[in-house]
């Protein structure tokens, strides 16, 4: 009773609460100073979850400071980032609530089992109906699907996207939980909290991560060389991985700027390519010289951050630290998975056909290259790119 009475008039005081916030008046007055008040202990809360990086950031040795060049915009962006994220989280995850209740709901979304694949609509044709119409006038050919399959691909697909959506909450928990208790007395406070004027806290979140993420990376790689030049030679030899960066670098350019136009799109790859590859060699090199690799991943990464928070994303390192580089392959683990199906779809297709054991062998690696260029738009695959077929990277 009592409960059916609170939803039958929650919404009717939510309505009666807007209209006196609207007005002039001592609701609107409180309001106002409750979201004040909000905005100000966001802010708070922002620069406090920022120092420990940032802290990290002021321990640098001066040989790496004096390396890296700008107007100190990185520091700003870390902290608009935490300040952000209480808000643009909830609103990530009910998206992601969202896209898993309609993965969840799909064999609801159509009668599954009473659609045809004919170009005739029929009498009361539904949204899937019509599209099927639609692709059932092209002339190409399909095989039948079991209606029986939908259930079983939808919660193969909500159980892909948890996984999914946990690795990159654990990587992304990774990469920010770096420590606590620091002081910014040496940053311009009143800097580091600003904010872009106009810019929802999803713009904010997803254009400020960037430099959050290439900083980590960074403070990573300069504790690591710390630690090794003080206890060198009786430690194993250090390893930090860029593979966390990666993606951002990839796309720097989106999200910096809006969305560029096609020939703009690929001078930003085709950098971000060369920058992506500069960074991987540093960082093979520190199996042969750890102190140095390290440095220069920690001064690329530093360089990076900066001029992408300065918006030069078409200029994210300088000419002679990507001189000699091999630029690098965008999306290579989705190559190598449309390289890894392909083959073993033309293998499987070869041996239903009776083609004799003898010639399978051979066959092999003629596709493996002939897929892998194909996939590779016309370039010879490396033999590095050859092996993360067998090895992933």
């Amino acid at each position: 009773m009592l409960i059916g009475f609170l939803f039958a008039v929650t919404p009717w005081l939510a309505v009666v609460g807007m209209a006196l916030f609207l007005f002039p008046g001592p609701v609107q007055r409180w309001g106002l100073a409750s979201l004040e008040r909000f905005e100000r202990g966001r802010a708070d809360s922002g620069v406090r979850r920022a120092a420990p990086l940032l802290t990290q950031m002021l321990l640098l040795p001066p040989r790496i400071r004096d390396r890296v060049g700008g107007h100190g915009l990185a520091p700003g962006y870390v902290v608009r980032w935490w300040r952000a994220r209480p808000l643009a989280g909830p609103f990530k995850f009910l998206r992601f609530v969202l896209l898993l209740y309609i993965v969840g709901h799909i064999d609801d979304v159509a009668d599954w089992e009473n659609l045809r694949w004919s170009a005739d609509l029929g009498p009361h044709p539904g949204v899937m109906q019509a599209l099927l119409s639609s692709l059932a006038g092209m002339p190409t050919t399909v095989a039948t699907w079991d209606s029986s399959t939908i259930s079983r691909v939808s919660a193969l697909l909500l159980t892909a996207l948890i996984l999914i959506a946990e690795v990159r909450f654990i990587k992304r928990v990774n990469l920010t939980s770096s420590g606590s208790g620091a002081t910014l007395a040496a940053y311009d406070l009143e800097v580091l909290t600003g904010r872009a004027d106009g810019e929802s806290v999803l713009v904010e979140d997803r254009r400020c991560w960037p430099v959050v993420a290439l900083l980590t990376v960074a403070a990573q790689c300069a504790t690591v060389l710390r630690r090794w030049e003080e206890t060198q030679p009786d430690c194993q030899i250090p390893r930090v991985s860029v593979q966390p960066v990666e993606h951002v670098i990839w796309r720097a350019h989106r999200t910096r700027r809006a969305r560029a136009r096609r020939h703009n799109e690929r001078q930003f790859k085709a950098h971000a390519a060369l920058v992506v590859g500069a960074l991987r060699r540093a960082e093979a090199q520190q199996d042969s010289k750890p102190d140095r690799a390290l440095e220069d991943l920690t001064v690329m990464l530093l360089t990076i951050a900066e001029r992408y928070a300065e918006g030069r994303v078409d200029d994210l390192l300088d000419a002679d630290q990507l001189a000699g580089v091999t630029p690098a392959a965008p999306r290579e683990r989705l190559r190598a998975v449309v390289v890894g199906l392909t083959v073993v779809l033309v293998m499987a297709s070869a041996a239903v056909l009776g083609l004799p054991d003898a010639a399978l062998i051979p066959l092999l690696p003629v596709v493996v290259l002939f897929v892998a260029v194909v996939v590779n738009r016309g370039r010879m695959p490396t033999p590095g790119q050859l092996t993360d077929l067998i090895i992933p990277r």
